[in-house]
């Protein structure tokens, strides 16, 4: 996870492997967004069913842009490990968009 340099994307990485959902919401703005396979989602409803509730853990293949696009292992207790990509909005020093899905 070392060619992940941008703050607020190491802290969200961070905290995603460290179940710490208050770390996670630190390193997003108040009005953050994201989508999930191409279709917006309800950030909360998504983090706490796919990460938090389930034991989420990501552990970055490559990265750039500073770790804002990513392509990442991630796995949780509900669908098991999957190659996934990541690509992150980050504003005022902290995350205002996340985009995941499949990687390719």
């Amino acid at each position: 996870m070392d060619e992940v340099t941008d703050p607020a994307v190491r802290a969200l990485l961070d905290a995603i492997n460290a179940n710490d959902r208050t770390g996670f919401f630190a390193a997003l703005t108040l009005d953050a967004t994201m989508s999930d396979d191409g279709t917006d989602r309800d950030l909360t409803e998504w983090v706490d069913r796919e990460i938090f509730g389930v034991n989420g853990h990501i552990e970055v293949e490559s990265a750039s842009d500073d770790g804002r696009t990513l392509v990442a292992n991630y796995r949780n207790d509900t669908w098991g490990a999957m190659r996934t990509s990541w690509r992150f909005t980050v504003r005022d020093s902290k995350i205002s968009r996340s985009e995941t899905g499949q990687a390719r």
